[in-house]
């Protein structure tokens, strides 16, 4: 089977070519690359041009969504893979993908994503958060049926049965994953297919996050019983922290007494944060407006 990786890209020169130098370091590596720019200020044209099995096209419609269905349109390929930019690929990566395909599974890949602090003897708030909480992909195959999409493996004919990812309007993997399972398609998740991610520079860029994935949640929010639960859970999330105090005291994703109480500043910095945007919401603010912030702070 032959492998494409799909790359969307937007102003990630430094990280693309670390993960483009690492996926084709091993000699199990894919056989090609697509990066699909989504108007980034200057094209990443020498980063690509750098590997022989990499090229670049772009995408000018706004979203990951797109840049990846434009991925899938210019390949021929058996197999897809899609990865961030920011996503460093562990060793094995693509081995464990190949294997989990070659055994016969047809259904959806999603990865192990683990956060890397700078420096992991004192990690920031913000990094020791995201450590323990961020791109839990286990969890979203367990509990909610779909597995982000910054590291995720699909046969492409699975891929166009399912139909295009959406735009910016929705949690794009999320929508994509669970049209999938609607239509009775398998998603597992393979700890093996490992990667690597940067937290967050800063407070206020995981504020820009949590943002869009509210104004996201917002939208789907169309009945009475929704509204009540909605603030309901607003009013419960100041209190949250005290009820995540035994998975940051017992994680395997930090350590150290100092890591584990950074996570817990982080986390009641971002839970208070998101029950502020949440009451907003209800409240009458506008959850696309919202959403919009991602981009226009991407930009």
């Amino acid at each position: 089977m032959r492998l494409a990786v799909v790359i969307p890209h937007l102003d990630q020169p430094a990280d693309l070519a670390r993960g483009l130098a690492a996926l084709f370091a091993r000699s199990d590596g894919p056989d090609e690359v697509i990066v699909v720019d989504n108007g980034s200020a200057a094209l990443p044209v020498d980063v690509v041009a750098a590997h022989p099995r990499a090229r670049l096209i772009s995408e000018p419609t706004p979203g990951p969504g797109p840049a990846r269905n434009a991925g899938i349109a210019a390949t021929g390929a058996d197999l897809l893979a899609f990865l961030d930019a920011d996503c460093l690929p562990r060793p094995g990566w693509a081995g464990a993908l190949r294997a989990a395909f070659a055994d016969g599974f047809d259904g959806i890949l999603g990865g192990d994503v683990r956060v890397e602090p700078a420096d992991p003897r004192r990690p920031t708030p913000v990094e020791a958060y995201e450590a323990v909480f961020a791109f839990r992909m286990d969890r979203y195959v367990a509990r909610q049926g779909f597995t982000g999409a910054g590291n995720m493996a699909v046969r492409a004919r699975t891929a166009r049965r399912i139909g295009p990812f959406a735009g910016l309007g929705v949690a794009e993997d999320r929508d994509w994953g669970h049209r999938a399972r609607a239509m009775g398609i398998e998603t597992r998740f393979d700890p093996a297919m490992a990667v690597t991610h940067p937290a967050r520079p800063s407070l206020g860029e995981l504020r820009r996050k949590w943002d869009r994935h509210v104004a996201h949640d917002r939208a789907r929010v169309v009945t009475p019983g929704a509204r009540l639960r909605w603030v309901a859970k607003a009013a419960a999330l100041p209190l949250s922290p005290l009820a995540a105090l035994p998975e940051i005291a017992t994680t395997d994703r930090l350590d150290g007494p100092r890591a584990r109480a950074a996570a817990l500043a982080g986390c009641t910095a971002i839970r208070w944060h998101r029950a502020r945007r949440m009451a907003s919401l209800a409240l009458g603010g506008d959850p696309v407006a919202l959403a919009a912030r991602w981009r226009e702070a991407a930009a």
